[in-house]
């Protein structure tokens, strides 16, 4: 036989379940501790118009990493584009790495 617990709306419709929770919930997962400096500096990875995954991920898909400097962001550019120990001898990568920049977050006016 199976009881059903009632359910407290009134609770949950408070929000007393999520106040005082933190904005990062794991943040022992974290590789580096969470701040909210801007990080206006970016990388744009996507896919190379000849890749395969473009018909599962979509032509337009891409992902941006943000860093606090122009330095981390080159020093993170050049590892995420060079060629990896792993790799075969005739394998290329198949994304794209460009540069991008949060002007207004870059020039303090944000």
């Amino acid at each position: 036989m199976y009881l059903k617990m009632p359910r407290r709306d009134a609770e949950f419709k408070s929000g007393w379940y999520h106040q005082g929770m933190a904005l990062i919930q794991s943040a022992h997962n974290l590789r580096k501790p969470h701040s909210e400096e801007p990080r206006p500096y970016g990388v744009r990875v996507s896919l190379k118009s000849n890749d395969p995954f473009r018909k599962i991920l979509g032509p337009d898909w891409h992902r941006l990493h943000w860093y606090r400097s122009a330095e981390e962001r080159d020093a993170a550019l050049a590892e995420m584009s060079r060629r990896h120990d792993y790799s075969r001898p005739k394998d290329s990568p198949t994304l794209d790495y460009s540069k991008v920049e949060n002007l207004a977050s870059s020039r303090g006016l944000a």
